[in-house]
């Protein structure tokens, strides 16, 4: 008889969410239960719910209850079904809205024939890869021009709550160069579902998007398998049809919090500030999905990640940044760029982009540096030098021109304008640039400066 058949009703204790339950035998007596297994169960008054396997002792097995157990006693039944989570996948689930266990919440028809992939795999065999070297547009000039996106690359966007990361991260996800968007929403508000969705089909990309959504009102372990869901959606794209995929997240640490809460319910003892010991292994078992494939396409995975109190070596910051490569640093509406490093951004700059472009993404960030310097001067009375004054002037100039979250164009138009924005405030011979680069992209006015007496 298989294992999907087979009921047990030694419902051993209920704490919290969790329900332990007696299995016997795990060996020839009986079937196995494996870690992450689906089971159903089923309380006295027929009411049933899904639950997963995340612990096992010997022949007591852990279920946590997606709806939770309210109403659930000792007296229930579970039922193992015998496989993991597994999610939709096909081409007709493109342009839908999913919840937490991939079942449709846009009132679209339903998914339960197509077929099904099975999340929480291991991460792509480093011989299946190949080095990063395509670069993802996202018409972003603060990331375009001075911290790349590369495909493959896993970046989160470190920010406090407050701050409007998730209009940054839907606007992103409509502007960015890439075939197929998908998107995980974790402890989601209704308005920010909702601002996603809008955003998404009144640019006219919704077709070519996929969304799995946990709300905040939504079971605490549906939030824990959104992001398997969608990275295992995302590398069934790349694989085998070949797609460029961008994995947008928010907010990890929602993640952070909901592993928390299952590991109390578990009674394990916690590392630091109540988060579990493996808390980075199984982020990093998420971000390692990023990869390009050498026969496929590529996962690219961009989060949102919140530093509670703006503290950086809060845990799940922390640890993130030793699992990334690089982050985006979003705060008051602007993106620093001090705070924000791309680490693979060199594969692609110059080689892919054009012959100014790292020069250029060099010289605007030490005058950036200096005019900061330019306005402590300013603020503790001292006197300014013309220098000064023109170092303050570039200050503004890039602030207003660059910096926003809402500001947007092209590569090439952003490099322009960093020429006419030099040029506004800078003679050439202040530059300390290539010459050649000079003469050709150094705009021409009058007798050849533009520089701000």
């Amino acid at each position: 008889m298989s294992q999907g058949l087979l009921s047990y009703t030694r419902v051993l204790e209920i704490v919290g969410d969790t329900l332990k339950v007696r299995v016997p035998g795990t060996g020839a007596s009986g079937p196995a239960v494996r870690f992450g297994d689906l089971a159903m169960i089923r309380s006295i008054d027929g009411q049933s719910s899904l639950a997963q396997v995340i612990f096992i002792d010997r022949d007591v097995v852990t279920l946590q209850v997606f709806s939770g157990t309210k109403g659930v006693s000792t007296g229930a039944s579970a039922t193992f079904l015998g496989h993991a989570m597994q999610a939709p996948y096909s081409g007709n689930i493109l342009g839908r809205v999913m919840d937490g266990t991939g079942q449709p919440i846009d009132g679209g028809p339903e998914l339960t024939s197509e077929p099904k992939v099975t999340i929480g795999g291991p991460s792509v065999n480093p011989a299946e890869r190949i080095v990063p070297r395509h670069m993802i547009r996202t018409d972003v000039p603060m990331i375009d021009l001075f911290n790349c996106l590369v495909e493959s690359q896993k970046i989160p966007i470190f920010s406090v709550s407050g701050e409007s990361y998730n209009p940054f991260l839907a606007r992103i996800g409509i502007q960015a160069d890439a075939d197929i968007v998908v998107f995980g929403g974790l402890g989601l508000v209704f308005d920010d579902y909702h601002t996603f969705r809008q955003a998404f089909e009144d640019a006219g990309v919704f077709a070519r998007t996929v969304m799995l959504v946990n709300q905040a009102s939504d079971p605490l372990v549906e939030r824990l398998l959104v992001p398997d869901m969608a990275l295992a959606v995302a590398e069934r794209f790349a694989v085998e049809e070949g797609k460029r995929v961008l994995v947008l997240l928010t907010d990890m640490t929602a993640y952070a919090d909901a592993m928390k809460e299952v590991g109390i319910s578990q009674e394990r003892v916690p590392s630091n500030r109540g988060y579990m010991g493996d808390l980075y292994s199984q982020l990093a078992r998420r971000y390692e999905k990023a990869c390009d494939f050498a026969r496929g396409g590529s996962v690219t995975i961009l989060t949102v990640t919140t530093m509670p109190g703006g503290d950086v070596t809060h845990p799940v910051p922390d640890n993130t940044g030793y699992i990334t490569e690089g982050q985006i640093y979003l705060h008051s509406g602007e993106i620093d760029p001090f705070g924000s490093l791309s680490r693979l951004k060199q594969n692609v700059i110059g080689k892919v982009t054009r012959e100014d472009h790292g020069q250029i993404m060099n010289t605007m960030i030490r005058f950036y540096s200096e005019s900061r310097d330019a306005a402590q001067k300013q603020a503790m009375a001292f006197d300014l030098s013309a220098y000064d004054e023109q170092l303050l002037k570039f200050g503004r100039l890039f602030r207003s021109r660059f910096m926003g979250i809402d500001v947007s164009m092209p590569l090439e138009e952003a490099l322009d304008l960093c020429w006419q924005t030099l040029a506004e405030c800078f003679r050439r011979e202040q530059l300390l640039m290539r010459e050649t680069l000079v003469e050709k992209y150094f705009p021409e006015q009058g007798d050849g400066t533009v520089a701000a007496e």
